[in-house]
């Protein structure tokens, strides 16, 4: 077993193998880096819940606009997020300084949508932002995977999810109170976050390990420094490929939040200042059941589960086009959005974990997270785009659509493939 970088004399962490003693299902590592996702989440929540009005309403963009820098915000991230998991798995595994440098690259980009007040400004900001995002998801989610056994790994992805949601729900609410309380309230928003953000890296520097041995079964004899071409080979791997096709073929159909919130706001003429309380719904059901289902991936197929929170999904876009209206459904939509992440959020991470070796997990996580991302960047243009032409309403119909296809064309694909031993 690889235990630490050959040039460092500090001992790698190791889980806990003293007689009569289990290894925790939820290793510390993992505590720490859900405090680092919670953190860093707030600072990034805060952003995300106003500026689909920020850069509507307030500057004016067209639908196709903000589609355009909603795809920005998704997609630019992708394209990084290869090297990221590339880079971290090389030289004895560098995930904790590769994560850093995501990290402290989206915290300094916070203060600066201060002086951003037209779209090629912004959009240069959210990339950079983004990059830093892509940089550190890989890295990060190869440390939960390396640091728990490999039964327990739903549940660890799903504490770490609703950690992270924790940060999602609260950063609305921060953003809520600081716009009530300013008078300009976007810039005080952008200033906070920038604050908090660095915090998050703080605590990541602090407290997280810089060393992670691999946990559970002694893993083979690995390459001091994996190549790129090895880290795109294991697209040949059957259980990695079928994951990175669907995730992708699901993702083209997946609607941004964005403009799931947009359309809801406008299809309940919520008043302006309710709209960055949106997202708490889907926050608050993803951190209610991100760990209970997380624990039953890891008793069923992981999987079918993630199918099962794309069903989910189209539920809610099938009551956002009925003619229910009022508080009730908005609830009841939110309910279901947040059921979809906690379904296929971290399960999809988990169930990549199991398909690749341990010195490659920052690669593995990033082939199937870069095809998502880059599926829902093509995903958020179109949407902009059939926004502009048809209406949101139209546009989600022929989305809605689309998913369900998308659905039973990955139910046949996954079913070919051997689930992941538990």
């Amino acid at each position: 077993m690889y235990l630490a970088d050959s040039r460092s004399t500090k001992p790698a962490v190791a889980p806990d193998t003293r007689p009569g003693r289990r290894p925790a299902a939820v290793p510390g590592t993992v505590l720490a880096l859900g405090a680092v996702s919670l953190i860093t989440d707030v600072s990034s929540e805060m952003v995300t819940a106003v500026l689909p009005l920020y850069v509507v309403a307030g500057l004016g963009l067209s639908p196709l606009g903000f589609g355009l820098l909603d795809g920005i915000n998704n997609g630019v991230g992708a394209l990084v997020r290869l090297a990221g998991g590339h880079l971290a798995d090389r030289g004895g595994r560098r995930h904790k300084i590769v994560a850093g440098v995501g990290y402290g690259l989206s915290a300094l980009c916070k203060p600066l949508l201060l002086l951003a007040h037209t779209l090629p400004v912004i959009s240069a900001v959210l990339a950079a932002d983004r990059t830093g995002k892509g940089l550190r998801t890989a890295p990060r989610d190869a440390m939960i995977s390396l640091a728990t056994e490999p039964e327990h790994r739903g549940r660890a992805f799903g504490v770490h999810r609703a950690m992270d949601t924790t940060g999602a729900l609260l950063g609305p609410l921060v953003a809520f109170a600081v716009l009530r309380a300013t008078v300009d309230g976007y810039d005080a928003v952008f200033a906070v976050s920038g604050c908090v953000a660095v915090l998050g890296v703080l605590v990541l520097v602090l407290f997280v390990p810089r060393h992670i041995s691999p946990a559970g079964p002694a893993q083979p004899p690995e390459p001091e420094r994996p190549t790129l071409r090895d880290a795109l080979g294991l697209l040949r791997r059957p259980q990695l490929h079928r994951l990175t096709v669907c995730a992708a073929l699901l993702g083209l159909t997946t609607v941004s939040d964005s403009f799931l919130y947009l359309l809801l706001q406008r299809e309940e003429a919520l008043p302006a200042h309710l709209f960055p309380l949106l997202p708490l719904g889907t926050a608050a059901v993803f951190l209610t059941l991100a760990v209970p289902l997380g624990a039953l991936a890891d008793r069923i197929s992981r999987r079918r589960l993630f199918l099962a929170g794309h069903g989910v999904l189209l539920l809610g876009y099938g009551l956002v086009l009925s003619p229910w209206h009022g508080v009730p459904a908005v609830v009841a939509v939110l309910v279901l959005h947040g059921t979809f992440y906690a379904a296929t959020d971290g399960i999809l991470a988990a169930a990549t974990a199991g398909a690749v070796p341990a010195q490659h997990q920052g690669a593995g996580q990033a082939l199937v997270g870069t095809g998502q991302a880059l599926a829902r960047f093509a995903c958020s243009f179109a949407f902009g785009a059939a926004w502009n032409l048809w209406g949101g309403r139209d546009a989600l119909a022929v989305t809605a659509v689309a998913l369900a296809v998308s659905a039973v064309v990955a139910s046949f694909v996954l079913r070919t493939a051997d689930e992941v031993p538990a």
